[in-house]
């Protein structure tokens, strides 16, 4: 046999050694992973609640209206330590004792001057966990609502790709001088 066969079937052997377990060639599809929720559904309720006080539907959709609940929700399941979700959960808790101390009705009955109130009252609160519960779940609704495909698309026009290129434009003298 020749030597350079050698070489060279030699060396396409050790690239595809290399190369071989970075491929994967299972029939598996990729699967997008659920939310696992970890508040009940009473609480995903009220949250949505929350995030619709915070940006109310107006002549544009709102943000319970885009489900930016969901997204704060993914976003402290994923993104936060196990801290904040506990605030979250708790911050969830003590704004519907509050609202049926203060109001004797649920947080979702009260009117919307009331529920803003009951907010104002938790970003000002001497209590840190009912400040952070505020800071955290505003902070997600904002970005949730400005990250969100209605937004992005109908109010701030993002594109893509700025501007458009185009290959084929008649030049004239005047222009290359």
């Amino acid at each position: 046999m020749n030597r350079r066969v050698v070489i060279r079937n030699m060396a396409l052997a050790v690239t595809g050694l290399v190369l071989l377990p970075g491929c994967d060639l299972s029939t598996k599809k990729a699967v997008a992973h659920e939310l696992q929720p970890y508040l009940s559904p009473s609480q995903e309720g009220l949250l949505a609640q929350v995030v619709d006080t915070i940006i109310p539907a107006t002549d544009t959709p709102g943000a319970k209206d885009l489900n930016v609940h969901l997204f704060v929700q993914k976003m402290v399941t994923d993104c936060y330590e196990k801290e904040a979700q506990e605030n979250l959960v708790n911050g969830l808790e003590a704004l519907k004792t509050k609202a049926k101390k203060a109001h004797g009705k649920a947080f979702d009955a009260c009117s919307t001057a009331e529920r803003i109130a009951l907010l104002r009252g938790m970003e000002q609160s001497g209590e840190a966990m009912e400040q952070e519960f505020y800071k955290l779940v505003k902070g997600l609704t904002v970005q949730g609502y400005m990250s969100s495909e209605y937004v992005m698309m109908n109010l701030t026009h993002y594109e893509a790709v700025p501007g458009h290129y185009y290959g084929c434009v008649p030049v004239n003298s005047k222009t290359l001088s």
